[in-house]
């Protein structure tokens, strides 16, 4: 049986146990859940093109991607994205819009709780 696999990057282990800490300190199950996404291998993690965000969005929501967004499709409200990382499409068309993009742990800095985030993937 192989040996179970995670990221390689210490920096995406170091967020998953942030992720997991805030959770427990929160009592709050989206850090867990996002934590639970992100433990995966790089290659089955999500990528949510910027289509599906304006799909299941509305103004001024605030949306969290464990896992990469990229810049197909089209974005035409005001959205604060939160992911592990962006395409530079993305970023451009998301600020074009007057939306944000931000990293999970400023997300997690803004919200502790988790109130009010949509998580697409």
């Amino acid at each position: 049986m192989p040996k179970p696999t995670g990221p390689a990057n210490p920096e995406v282990w170091k967020l998953i146990t942030e992720l997991a800490k805030k959770s427990k300190s929160e009592k709050s199950n989206i850090w867990k859940r996002v934590s639970d996404e992100l433990r995966r291998p790089t290659r089955n993690r999500v990528s949510v093109n910027l289509s599906k965000i304006n799909r299941y969005t509305v103004n001024d929501d605030t949306v969290l991607v464990p896992g990469k967004v990229l810049g197909s499709g089209e974005l035409k409200h005001k959205v604060c994205v939160a992911a592990l990382s962006f395409s530079k499409e993305a970023a451009n068309k998301t600020k074009k819009t007057g939306g944000e993009c931000i990293t999970i742990q400023e997300l997690m800095k803004r919200n502790p709780s988790g109130t009010n985030v949509k998580i697409i993937g």
